[in-house]
């Protein structure tokens, strides 16, 4: 008979790239006894749900995927039917996972976590720091509940992704610095320092390449760090000029540097919530989500979900 594990082997193992020793180890089994149930899967099924070459799996087949596509679905629904039974049943403990990037969970999150802790001092809470791609793989793969990335976020169609907050750059320089003389700064006197700034995949970072390479200037990008502190630091030791987010920066605790404002000079960024579409949302996910953004109300989330409303916007 069919058991809701075989179907976990089956979309490990096409998460895993058709890795059967993958998908074993990331579900803490071994490889025979996964070969072994995907072989007693398809015997009841009668079709083969993956070519193979010797002992090695090389695709999906037609029928496979028709399949692996219900097996989502079936896997879906078993998680949801265990958090609509979490949520009715009011208990007292709870788990909230969240995905989100350094500068959200070190500038942006603190307020908001601690207002719902104080809403929900029964729940369990997960924060998992990562670039904004893992950020929607774990996400995608039920690793976590919801994530918050101003990247990567809103290119999944089986997310749903709800804009929070718009945030701008600023640039950042140690005090006395001479670009603290340049009003209104431009792009050509920031291109005659040596910049520290993101990775290429963090913190609205395509912005600032994108707003040099229309002016065909190529920046001197002498260092980069998911960190906003990191740059901080570097900063202050003279090295270079920062470009970081505005949220990253606090009067009282850098001191030794002064900020300039950019919007004149790079585009604007839009920092996302995203879930999977198939999810059941619990009462303290909707929650928690207001908290972050106080347009995502509960009935925006859910007429949003069912399609009845457009984007909410910010």
């Amino acid at each position: 008979m069919m058991k809701l594990q075989q179907l976990r082997y089956l979309v490990e193992i096409e998460r895993r790239g058709l890795s059967i020793s993958a998908a074993a180890e990331a579900l803490f089994t071994s490889q025979p006894g996964v070969s072994k149930q995907i072989g007693m899967l398809e015997e009841e099924l009668g079709v083969t749900i993956f070519e193979r070459s010797g002992k090695r799996l090389t695709a999906v087949t037609a029928p496979g995927a028709v399949v692996l596509a219900m097996a989502r679905r079936m896997l879906s629904e078993a998680q949801n039917m265990k958090r609509v039974g979490a949520d009715y049943a009011a208990e007292s403990s709870g788990t909230l996972s969240i995905a989100t990037t350094h500068t959200q969970a070190r500038y942006t999150l603190p307020p908001v976590i601690q207002r719902f802790v104080q809403h929900h001092p029964q729940i369990r809470l997960h924060i998992q720091q990562g670039s904004p791609l893992q950020v929607a793989d774990w996400v995608l793969d039920g690793s976590a509940d919801l994530g918050i990335a101003t990247e990567a976020l809103d290119r999944h169609p089986e997310l749903l992704t709800l804009p929070c907050f718009q945030w701008a750059h600023l640039v950042v320089t140690p005090k006395g610095h001479p670009l603290q003389e340049r009003r209104p700064l431009t792009l050509a006197a920031l291109a005659d320092y040596p910049l520290i700034t993101y990775d290429a995949t963090f913190t609205g970072r395509s912005r600032i390449d994108r707003a040099f390479e229309r002016q065909s200037m190529r920046p001197n990008v002498m260092l980069t760090a998911i960190d906003s502190d990191v740059i901080k630091t570097y900063v202050g030791l003279g090295l270079g000029v920062g470009i970081i987010a505005e949220m990253a920066f606090d009067p009282l605790r850098d001191d030794a540097l002064a900020a300039i404002p950019a919007t004149h000079l790079f585009e604007g960024n839009t920092t996302r919530v995203a879930f999977r579409r198939d999810i059941w949302l619990r009462g303290y996910d909707y929650d928690f989500m207001e908290l972050l953004a106080p347009q995502l109300t509960r009935h925006m989330v859910e007429a949003t979900q069912k399609g009845e409303g457009a984007d909410p916007g910010l």
